[in-house]
């Protein structure tokens, strides 16, 4: 593999490349830091979300070729946000960085929340974002096919909102257990 011989492993880690991101963007490109958990990330607007993760992808000194996992959360209707959670690596530089956007949790009879899709930057987007828009429901604006890919395709609601409430029955199947 004579390509990653330009490669040398990276001592770059969360507060360099978040040096690199503040120097490119500014200071107010970052709304939420968090360096307690295991693993640091910080928090982005919405709308910024493509510039920035097309700018930790062709930079140079971060090459993050691989976007690991898309995770999203739910944080209930009393908090009234969502979030979805991207872990990048790179594969030759040997160094990861998680990168989160919040947005608003919609209502009942108001359209998803949207967040811009990376399929366009990193194809393994592409099921991760079907994962996250079938259970949680967050639209990925740009995703090339985004349909259900874990529960049916006729299926109600979103099996990991914290306000989901388990249909009893699917076509005459009854699908809610009790346990006695």
């Amino acid at each position: 593999m004579p390509y990653l011989t330009n490669f040398k492993k990276s001592e770059m880690g969360f507060e360099e490349i978040k040096g690199l991101i503040i120097s490119m963007f500014g200071s107010d490109i970052i709304l939420k830091e968090d360096k307690v958990s295991p693993q640091p990330s910080i928090t982005i607007p919405n709308e910024r979300l493509l510039e920035v993760c097309q700018f930790l992808h062709v930079q140079p000194q971060l090459y993050f070729d691989f976007l690991a996992c898309i995770t999203g959360i739910d944080n209930g209707p009393e908090v009234g946000t969502m979030e979805v959670i991207y872990h990048f690596t790179s594969i030759p530089y040997e160094h990861n960085f998680v990168l989160k956007v919040e947005i608003s949790r919609n209502k009942e009879g108001e359209p998803l929340p949207k967040v811009y899709s990376l399929t366009p930057i990193w194809r393994t987007a592409d099921w991760h974002e079907r994962e996250v828009f079938d259970l949680l429901g967050i639209d990925f604006i740009g995703h090339p096919d985004l349909r259900r890919i874990l529960m049916p395709a006729d299926w109600q609601g979103y099996p990991l909102r914290k306000d989901y409430e388990e249909q009893t029955e699917y076509h005459g199947i009854i699908v809610k257990y009790y346990f006695f």
